[in-house]
C-alpha cells in the first residue's frame, strides 16, 4: 500500500530538478523514520529499492541525499495518549484479579472465627483451598482462553471474562456451604487467570515499542493496586460488603473497556483492514500516517499465512521453542523466588519485631510498598531496559531471603539470640517486595506478550500463564511441608539459591526485548542481532 506511493518517487527520471530530489529526500526519509519508530522492514526495502535505482547518480548527490535524510526531520505525528488510555482500560481486568488474591487475606480471620455472615463453620485447612481453589482454575483456563482470543478477539474475549467474575462473586457472597465456596473461587480463578494471558498480549499488540514496556507493566501495577485496594477496604467493612464491592469491580470495568479499539494486529490476521486503520487512527491519533504500520502488519501476516502449520509445528520452530523457554524461565524463578513465602510470614515477621503495627495494617503497608515499587517499575522500564531490572531484582531478592532464613533459622535454634534482630526480617522484607514488585512481578508478564509470533502468541502464551499458576499452587500447598521437613531457614535459603540461579538464567539468556518492535524482536530470536539497525544503509553518512 505504502510501497505503490514511495516506488513513484524512485529515481526513474535520470535529470531530475532539485525540487524533486528534495521531494525525493522528504519521502525517503518519512519512510525511514516511520520504520525505525515501528520496526519496518517495508521501511527499509524502500530505503533500499531507492538507493539502488540511484546508482546513476553521481557521488556528491548520494551524500547530499544520505546527509539529508540523516540530519531532516520529518515527524509523522502519533499521540499517546489513547494508547494509554486504552492500556489502562485493559488493566481493569487486572484490577479485579487484585482483588480476588488480595480478597483471602481480610476475609480469613473473620471466616474462619465464624463471624462472618456464613451459616457454616470453615475450618484453617478448608480455607487454605478455598485460596487454592482460585489458582487451580487459574491454570485450567489458560490453555483454551489462548484458542478463544484467536477465534473472537482479544476484546471480546475480555468483555466475555465480566460473567465469571459476576457469577463467582454472587456464589462466594451467598454461599451455602463450602464446596460452594470453593466452586465460586475456581470460577473466579478462571476469570483472573484469562486476564493474564489476554490483557499482557492486547497491551503488547496497541502499544507503539517506544511506550510498550510502560504500559505492558500497567498490568501487573493494577493487579498490586487491586490487592492495595482489598486491604484497605477489609480493614473497614465485613467479609459481606467487602465482596459485594469486589463483585461490582468486572461490571464498572466492562462497561469502560466497552469503548476501547480492538487489537489491530488481531483484525489484520482476520482480513479486516478497514477496521485495523480505525483502530490504529484511535490509538495513534487521525493525522498519523498509519500506512507504514499498516503495511508491515500485513507483511507480517503474509508471512505467517505463507508459513502456516499446525500448532505442534509452530511449538517445535528455533524461535518459538527458545521464545518459550524464556517465558517459561521467567515464570518458573518469579514464582520459586519465594514471593508466596514472604508474605505468608509477612504478618509472623511484623509481631517478631514487637513493631506494634497491627496485622491489618501491616498488611496494608506491604500493598503500599507492592504498589509504589511496580509504579516505579513502569517509568523506568522503556529507559533502563528489562534485563536490568530483571537483574538487579533477582540478585537483591536472594540476599533479602538469605537474610530472612538466617534469622529463622537462629530463631528456631534460639529464640533469645534474635531477640535484638527484630529489624533483619523487617528489612529484608521490605527489600524483597519491593525489587520483586520492580522486577521478577511485571517482567515476566510483560515479555510474555513480546516473545512469541503472532500464530503462536495465544497458544504459547497461555501455556506460560499455566505453568505460572500451576507453580504458584504448588509452591501454596507444599509451603508448609518444606518449613516441617528443612525448617523455616533452610526453606528461605531454598529459595534464595533458587533465585541466583534465576539471575544467570537472565544474564545469558534473556534477550533486551526495550525500544524494538514485536518483529525485531522475532528476528533476533531467530538469530538476526541487527535486526533493529538501520545503519548498513547509512555507512557513508557523516554527523
Amino acid at each position: 500500500m505504502s510501497t505503490a506511493s514511495y516506488s513513484n518517487s524512485s529515481g526513474d527520471e535520470p535529470n531530475k530538478k532539485p525540487d524533486a530530489q528534495n521531494e525525493e529526500s522528504s519521502h525517503l526519509l518519512e519512510a525511514t523514520e516511520n520504520g525505525a519508530k515501528y520496526g519496518s522492514r517495508q521501511a527499509v526495502k524502500i530505503v533500499k529499492a531507492n538507493a539502488n535505482e540511484s546508482a546513476n547518480a553521481s557521488l556528491q548527490d548520494q551524500e547530499n541525499l544520505l546527509g539529508n535524510m540523516v540530519h531532516t526531520s520529518t515527524e509523522n505525528k502519533s499521540r499517546t495518549l489513547p494508547q494509554y488510555v486504552a492500556a489502562l482500560a485493559a488493566a481493569g481486568g487486572a484490577f479485579a484479579a487484585g482483588t480476588l488474591l488480595g480478597w483471602t487475606s481480610p476475609a480469613e480471620t473473620s471466616i474462619v472465627d465464624g463471624s462472618a455472615n456464613y451459616n457454616f463453620d470453615v475450618t484453617t485447612e478448608q480455607f487454605s483451598w478455598v485460596g487454592a481453589f482460585m489458582t487451580l482454575g487459574a491454570a485450567c483456563v489458560c490453555i483454551p482462553i489462548g484458542f478463544l482470543i484467536n477465534q473472537i478477539g482479544r476484546k471480546w474475549t475480555m468483555l466475555l471474562l465480566v460473567l465469571p467474575f459476576i457469577v463467582g462473586w454472587a456464589m462466594l457472597i451467598w454461599a451455602q456451604n463450602v464446596v460452594m465456596m470453593y466452586v465460586a473461587r475456581f470460577i473466579l480463578g478462571i476469570a483472573g487467570g484469562a486476564f493474564c494471558v489476554t490483557a499482557p498480549m492486547y497491551t503488547g499488540e496497541i502499544a507503539q515499542k517506544d511506550i510498550r514496556g510502560t504500559l505492558g507493566s500497567f498490568f501487573q501495577l493494577m493487579i498490586t493496586i487491586g490487592i492495595l485496594f482489598v486491604y484497605g477496604l477489609g480493614a473497614g467493612l465485613n467479609v459481606f460488603w467487602l465482596s459485594i464491592i469486589c463483585g461490582l469491580i468486572p461490571i464498572v470495568f466492562g462497561v469502560i473497556f466497552f469503548f476501547m479499539p480492538e487489537s489491530p494486529t488481531y483484525l489484520v490476521s482476520k482480513g479486516r483492514s478497514e477496521s485495523a486503520v480505525q483502530s490504529i487512527q484511535w490509538l495513534r491519533g487521525k493525522e498519523y500516517d498509519y500506512a507504514p504500520e499498516l503495511e508491515e502488519l500485513h507483511q507480517t501476516d503474509r508471512e505467517i499465512r505463507e508459513q502456516r502449520v499446525n500448532i505442534w509445528a509452530a511449538l517445535t520452530r528455533p524461535v518459538t521453542i527458545k521464545a518459550m523457554s524464556i517465558s517459561l524461565g521467567l515464570m518458573f524463578f518469579q514464582q520459586v523466588s519465594g514471593i508466596n513465602a514472604v508474605i505468608f510470614y509477612s504478618e509472623g515477621i511484623f509481631e517478631a519485631a514487637k513493631t506494634g503495627i497491627d496485622s491489618s495494617l501491616s498488611t496494608i503497608l506491604i500493598g503500599v510498598m507492592q504498589v509504589v515499587a511496580t509504579l516505579a517499575s513502569t517509568i523506568v522500564v522503556d529507559k533502563l531496559g528489562r534485563r536490568l531490572l530483571l537483574l538487579a531484582s533477582g540478585i537483591v531478592m536472594a540476599l533479602s531471603t538469605t537474610a530472612i532464613g538466617v534469622y529463622f533459622f537462629l530463631k528456631d535454634q534460639d529464640e533469645n539470640s534474635v531477640a535484638n534482630l527484630g529489624w533483619l526480617p523487617v528489612a529484608s522484607l521490605c527489600i524483597f517486595i519491593i525489587m520483586f514488585s520492580i522486577g521478577y512481578g511485571p517482567v515476566p508478564w510483560l515479555m510474555m506478550g513480546e516473545l512469541f509470533a503472532t500464530d503462536i502468541k495465544g497458544f504459547a502464551g497461555s501455556i506460560a500463564g499455566t505453568t505460572n499458576w500451576v507453580l504458584a499452587f504448588i509452591i501454596t500447598k507444599t509451603f508448609k511441608n518444606l518449613t516441617e521437613g528443612l525448617g523455616s531457614g533452610p526453606t528461605f535459603w531454598l529459595f534464595s539459591g533458587l533465585t541466583v540461579v534465576g539471575v544467570f538464567f537472565v544474564f545469558f539468556v534473556v534477550p533486551e526485548t526495550k525500544g524494538k518492535s514485536l518483529n525485531e524482536i522475532q528476528q533476533e530470536l531467530a538469530g538476526n542481532q541487527n535486526a533493529s539497525s538501520l545503519q548498513p544503509e547509512n555507512n557513508g553518512a557523516k554527523k
